[in-house]
């Protein structure tokens, strides 16, 4: 079956970035990116690349360039992050044959470690200046974090690939109900909002000793600031997960006020990230690079486990982590 990346080859990866006259060194490698296909070459400078290829159809070049200039104003404001690099033109978005790609220097780095109590000071402190910047202006063209809709949408899809037996189909349906009834208690007023990084994990963070940058903003969108945060917290020690936030909480109050306020939004987050996740897999099984990164997808197993991670996170709602 033909998938929006089947023709990227990497004689054509070379001839789009050698279309900017950008001289690769030698044939770029790739790396782990499932959503886009994003590689990493040298040029004939020594000087090392990232070359991102955005998935057709997914985003409007509108979405794109607001990502990409949400960068750069954020690199203007010296928040550490990895702007595009731009043409004589000013042009960040490229287009070659069918595809749209963008380069970017490349970061290196490691993922902080978050039993490190100066890493986590550090990382609030990145995201407390990131969320200064960012709630100045507003998103006209990437998405708003919808959870309620959100969820619906994903069951929809889950439910629309036929993978789970009828059992599961209706063991599925009950959890997701569940969760959608206690989403439906937690709308965020627009007012609350803020352009977000979307996806900050520990894969999106990189650095060394005290020094951390947030790259890939591909899932950059309107959300409650909260969003860019819980991600960093253990799910499963609550004594552990109060002194990460005290830290984390320390050092993004060195920029802006910590969203306290948004605490009880961590558990609908945490529900809305493990169904979306699920559906987007589901969603991109067409995709060669998708069986082969996710074989336990299609095992039956994955979805009995799935729904038993579900009906303990309904817990989570009626009793969150924060209160425990």
């Amino acid at each position: 079956m033909s998938h929006p990346f089947s023709s990227l080859s990497p004689d054509l990866v070379m001839s789009a970035v050698e279309s900017l006259n950008v001289w690769p060194a030698g044939e770029p490698f790739a790396l782990n990116s499932y959503e886009n296909r994003v590689l990493m070459f040298r040029d004939d400078e020594g000087k090392n690349w990232i070359v991102k290829f955005y998935r057709p159809d997914r985003w409007s070049d509108m979405a794109i360039q607001e990502e990409h200039d949400f960068l750069q104003e954020l690199a203007d404001h010296q928040v550490p992050v990895v702007a595009p690099w731009r043409d004589q033109a000013g042009d960040s978005l490229h287009y070659y044959k069918t595809y749209r790609f963008a380069l970017f220097p490349h970061c290196p780095g490691q993922a902080p470690e978050l039993d490190n109590p100066s890493h986590l000071f550090a990382m609030g402190e990145v995201l407390g200046r990131l969320h200064k910047v960012s709630a100045k202006k507003a998103f006209q063209h990437r998405p708003r974090l919808e959870m309620v809709d959100g969820i619906l949408d994903a069951q929809q899809r889950v439910l629309a690939s036929n993978w789970m037996t009828p059992h599961q189909r209706r063991a599925y349906d009950r959890v997701i109900d569940k969760v959608h009834q206690h989403l439906t208690q937690h709308n965020v007023p627009a007012s609350k909002m803020i352009r977000c990084h979307g996806d900050c994990h520990l894969g999106n963070v990189l650095g060394r000793d005290e020094q951390f940058t947030l790259v890939d903003f591909d899932d950059c969108l309107t959300a409650p600031a909260i969003q860019d945060i819980w991600m960093l917290l253990p799910t499963d020690d609550p004594q552990g997960w109060r002194s990460y936030l005290s830290e984390i909480t320390e050092g993004y109050e060195e920029a802006c006020p910590f969203p306290t306020e948004q605490m009880s939004l961590i558990e609908p987050l945490r529900s809305y990230r493990l169904i979306s996740h699920s559906a987007w897999l589901v969603s991109r099984w067409d995709d060669p690079a998708f069986p082969r990164a996710f074989p336990w997808l299609a095992d039956s197993g994955y979805w009995d486990q799935h729904i038993r991670q579900l009906e303990q996170q309904c817990l989570q709602l009626e009793q969150p982590r924060w209160l425990a």
